[in-house]
């Protein structure tokens, strides 16, 4: 008489057996293109968001209390009226908010580093780089909310660019643009640093004097001559001049071609490094 366990035994062998058959009788997938794949995981980050929207408040809320405070706290005192100072602080607002959620983009990889799931994305058979790019290009949808809640608020407390919707629309897309090269900065520091705290406090300790060393919100004029001239070759000072010409109509070539080399400077010197740590681990 056989035993229980051999019974079990039997049962397993014949289970995998089926298991076998069922899998050589159906064909294999197609493997992800590169560019599928990175969709999918650039839809993978917006449904975080969706899932835990707390992530936009502090990039979207933080910029609305800039722009409100500094606007009818200093404006008078700064530009002589509440109405001239909007005109100019907006598209600085716009790249400074921007620009903070790229923090978010390091911060979120070191998590899923720590949590272990960047190892499960090492063992599918995609495109390596499949998931920081993917990562990236959902970011870069963030950054559009980002963008598009301080031109909102702008219009309603009474900005009206001369250049219309066109100059908007082209100021925040430079803006993205150069958000997506800053992002390779971050997205590197999560790779290196221990947990996502240590990430957003780098982050933030880097990109926070920059922003404020800056003519966001101040003309560089009005200050003394040696912090003027930091201000004025400042890389965020630069895409703030630029992102106000594009709004004015009024844009310099030179200052965007500044942005756009920046930006692929960054890219193509922290994208080949965040990969290369990306695949040693």
């Amino acid at each position: 008489m056989s035993t229980p366990a051999t019974e079990a035994s039997l049962m397993t062998e014949a289970d995998e057996a089926a298991v076998r058959k069922a899998i050589s009788s159906t064909s294999r997938p197609p493997t992800a293109s590169p560019l599928s794949a990175a969709f999918t995981f650039g839809w993978r980050g917006m449904l975080k968001v969706k899932h835990v929207p707390e992530q936009l408040l502090d990039v979207t809320i933080t910029p609305v209390m800039f722009v409100l405070m500094f606007t009818y706290l200093f404006g008078g005192a700064v530009a002589g009226s509440t109405g001239a100072y909007l005109d100019y602080i907006l598209p600085g607002v716009l790249v400074m908010s921007v620009l903070f959620t790229t923090v978010y983009s390091g911060v979120a990889l070191n998590t899923d580093l720590t949590k272990g799931v960047v190892d499960r994305f090492r063992s599918l058979p995609i495109w390596r780089p499949s998931p920081l790019v993917g990562s990236l290009l959902g970011d870069s949808v963030r950054y559009l909310v980002a963008g598009t809640v301080i031109i909102v608020l702008g219009v309603a407390l009474g900005y009206r660019p001369d250049a219309g919707v066109g100059g908007v629309l082209a100021a925040l897309a430079l803006v993205v643009v150069f958000a997506f090269g800053l992002s390779w900065v971050f997205t590197t520091l999560g790779l290196l640093l221990r947990s996502p705290n240590a990430v957003m406090n780098a982050g933030f300790m880097g990109i926070f004097p920059l922003t404020f060393l800056s003519n966001v919100f101040v003309d560089p004029s009005t200050l003394p001559a040696g912090l003027e001239a930091f201000v004025n070759v400042n890389p965020i000072s630069i895409l703030a001049n630029a992102s106000r010409g594009l709004m004015e109509g009024t844009a310099s070539a030179a200052d965007i071609g500044i942005v756009l080399a920046t930006a692929a400077v960054l890219t193509a010197v922290f994208a080949p490094l965040t990969t290369r740590l990306y695949r040693r681990g």
